[in-house]
C-alpha cells in the first residue's frame, strides 16, 4: 500500500540522531521509516479509540493492583464482576494481610487459579504493611518486589494510578506490535523497550490502551478483520485475515469487553 508523505511529526525521536538507512528493522525499512510509520499508526489509533482506558474497574491504587493480579488468565469482565464485593470486604492492605484464606479463595474462585492468587493477595497485604506503611508504592523498583507483581502489572499500576508513563505488554499488545512490524522480539521486557524507543514517554500509557483495544476489537489472534481495519494502510501484515470489507466487518467486536 502507498505510504503517506512524511511530515514534521514523524521525525526521529527527540534527542536522537537519524539512523542510517542500512540499519534495518524487522520489515527491512530504515529505522527512521519505522518511527514515522509507527507514529502514523498511533495517531490513527488515537482517532479510532479516543476514550481508550483500562477496562478493570478501580478507585484506588490498591484496588487496581488487586484487580490486575486477579486478571491473570481471566477476562476483565469476570474480574469486574468479582471485585465490588471483594473491595468492600477488604478495603485496605491490612484487611488483605489478616484475611482468612478460605474466605478470600471463595470470593475469587471464579477468576481461576484462585489458590495462587489468594497467596499473592495475602502476601501483598503483608508486604505493603511491613514495608510501605500499608500504601502502594509509586515506583517500579518497589512494585516488582511485591508478591504477585511483575513488570507488566507494575506498568499497569504506574500508568493508570500514578500517571507515570509505562508500556504494558500483554498478549494483545505483543501480538499487534509484531504484526505492525514494530519489533520481532518475543520477550515482553524486550518488546517494552523496543516499542518504547519509537515513541515519546508521554504516549506510552495511552499507546498501551489503544493497541490493546484494537487487538480486542479488530486485530484478533486467529482471524484479524483486515478489511475493516483503520490502520491497515500502515500494517505490513495486511492480508493475514479477510480483506473483503463486508467479510471483515462481521468479525468486529466493537463493544467494550475483555
Amino acid at each position: 500500500m502507498p505510504r503517506d508523505t512524511p511530515d514534521a511529526r514523524d521525525a526521529a525521536p527527540s534527542g536522537t540522531a537519524a539512523v542510517p538507512a542500512e540499519n534495518t528493522t524487522p520489515t527491512g525499512e530504515s529505522r527512521l521509516a519505522l518511527v514515522r510509520r509507527a507514529r502514523k499508526t498511533y495517531r490513527k489509533l488515537s482517532e479510532l479509540y479516543p476514550d481508550a482506558h483500562a477496562e478493570l474497574n478501580f478507585t484506588t491504587p490498591l484496588e487496581l493492583l488487586v484487580a490486575t493480579i486477579l486478571s491473570a488468565q481471566c477476562t476483565d469482565k469476570r474480574v469486574n464482576q468479582v471485585t465490588p464485593a471483594l473491595f468492600a470486604r477488604y478495603p485496605d492492605a491490612e484487611a488483605y494481610a489478616s484475611a482468612r484464606r478460605e474466605d478470600l479463595e471463595e470470593m475469587i474462585r471464579s477468576t481461576g487459579f484462585f489458590r495462587a492468587k489468594a497467596n499473592s493477595l495475602l502476601g501483598l497485604g503483608q508486604a505493603l504493611c511491613e514495608r510501605h506503611g500499608g500504601e502502594v508504592p509509586g515506583n517500579l523498583a518497589d512494585l516488582v518486589k511485591l508478591p504477585g507483581v511483575g513488570r507488566k502489572t507494575a506498568n499497569v499500576l504506574l500508568g493508570n494510578a500514578f500517571g507515570v508513563p509505562g508500556i504494558t505488554v500483554d498478549t494483545h499488545f505483543g501480538r499487534l506490535v509484531r504484526r505492525f512490524g514494530w519489533t520481532d522480539e518475543q520477550d515482553p521486557v524486550k518488546v517494552e523497550h523496543a516499542v518504547g524507543e519509537l515513541f515519546p514517554p508521554k504516549d506510552w500509557t495511552m499507546l498501551s490502551h489503544r493497541v490493546v483495544w484494537h487487538g480486542r476489537r479488530v486485530c484478533h489472534a486467529r482471524r484479524p478483520a483486515c478489511g475493516a481495519c483503520g490502520v491497515a494502510q500502515w500494517c505490513p501484515s495486511f492480508g493475514e485475515g479477510p480483506t473483503d470489507p463486508a467479510t471483515a466487518g462481521k468479525l468486529l467486536r466493537m463493544r467494550s469487553f475483555a
